[in-house]
């Protein structure tokens, strides 16, 4: 055939056709003979453990009536440890005040019979009581110590409706309780503008609008707030109060205004006569003269009404100490300390008698004799 055809180029085309068989049958054999690739099982998530969906009820509380209130959600007995189960973590213990004063050791035994069951244990006590002050305030102190939840209730409505919240709530999530995040600026401005009680959003934005940015409007005067629409005297004077009362909350102006009284007292003892004081040999001192915790060693320095000279009969007046940094310890160790530099000043005063008494002795003898002379006379 290649010679009646004698062509050279049908050669070449039908060796190039003939070529490619030969790799198909060697790359057959290499894809067979790779292992197979192993896919392992993706994990999967438990269910959460899952309550039951009706409120169980114990036996005890039969004839309860808060079990009439308990309307919009199924309950049903169950023999438990508890008096209610509000979730698969949530229990609840029903308490009256009544009841307790009659029996003050049942609720004790009922927390030892629950031991460290349940995450939520809930003590529902009912108030039907008029002087239920200490009851409560044993109540408080039980529930702190066995990792008690006290719920006040004054009906058996109210009672019933708390056991249904409970149950309803129990999946919920804390998105429900969690406060509003701004997620703008325009809703952060927005939010501190309506701080005072009295501006709403509509005023905010009417505030912004006047005077451009929360600088201006923070630095303005009553006369200019005066002129934004919709803003009256109420909510000129609320702003104004707000933006100009001092970030720091004084914490201490009760005890502030309990020791100047004290040290208004102390000047009063000291203004009157050592006479009519006999035997009293501690001399108070105010508490403006002691020297604070964070400078040591540095006194009350005297006004200058006090360092006049001058037949002036009034009191001198020291510097007040401000005490609205220091907590009860601080206030306690000053008090402390007042207390040491009294009795240094008692013991001081006492010094100078000693000598005296001493020196008697060392007279001269003629004055000696004019002394017995007058006593043998008189």
């Amino acid at each position: 055939m290649a010679e009646e055809f004698d062509n050279v180029d049908f050669l070449s085309q039908e060796a190039a056709v003939e070529r490619p068989s030969g790799p198909q049958r060697t790359a057959s054999p290499a894809t067979t003979n790779t292992p197979a690739k192993v896919v392992q099982p993706k994990p999967q998530a438990l269910p959460g453990r899952q309550g039951p969906s009706a409120i169980l009820v114990s036996t005890r509380q039969k004839g309860n009536p808060i079990l009439k209130h308990v309307t919009q959600l199924p309950w049903e007995y169950s023999d438990i440890p508890c008096d209610y189960v509000l979730g698969a973590t949530t229990c609840a213990l029903f308490l009256s005040l009544k009841y307790h004063r009659l029996h003050p050791e049942y609720i004790y035994s009922r927390i030892r019979q629950l031991g460290k069951l349940y995450n939520l244990r809930i003590l529902l006590t009912m108030v039907d009581i008029t002087n239920h002050e200490e009851a409560l305030k044993e109540l408080s102190k039980t529930s702190m110590i066995n990792n008690l939840t006290l719920i006040l209730c004054w009906s058996s409505q109210e009672a019933g409706r708390y056991l249904e919240l409970f149950k309803s709530f129990e999946h919920a999530s804390s998105a429900s309780i969690r406060a509003h995040q701004a997620e703008t600026y325009q809703e952060s401005l927005t939010e501190f503008v309506t701080t005072p009680r009295n501006i709403n959003k509509t005023d905010a934005a009417s505030l912004i609008m006047n005077f451009g940015s929360l600088r201006a409007a923070v630095n303005a005067e009553p006369e200019e707030l005066a002129l934004v629409p919709g803003w009256g005297e109420k909510k000129v004077k609320a702003w104004y109060t707000t933006v100009r009362e001092p970030f720091r909350v004084r914490r201490a102006a009760k005890s502030n205004a309990t020791l100047l009284r004290q040290e208004t007292s102390m000047f009063s003892e000291e203004a009157s006569t050592p006479e009519s004081r006999p035997g009293s040999g501690h001399t108070p001192i105010p508490i403006g003269s002691v020297p604070s915790l964070s400078r040591q060693g540095s006194a009350a320095v005297p006004t200058q009404n006090s360092t006049e000279a001058g037949p002036s009969h009034k009191r001198p007046r020291l510097e007040e100490v401000t005490m609205d940094d220091l907590d009860e310890e601080e206030e306690a160790a000053l008090l402390a300390l007042a207390d040491v530099e009294a009795a240094k000043s008692a013991s001081q005063t006492s010094r100078p008698a000693q000598p005296q008494a001493r020196k008697e002795p060392e007279l001269s003898a003629g004055v000696a004799a004019a002394l017995a002379k007058l006593r043998q006379n008189g």
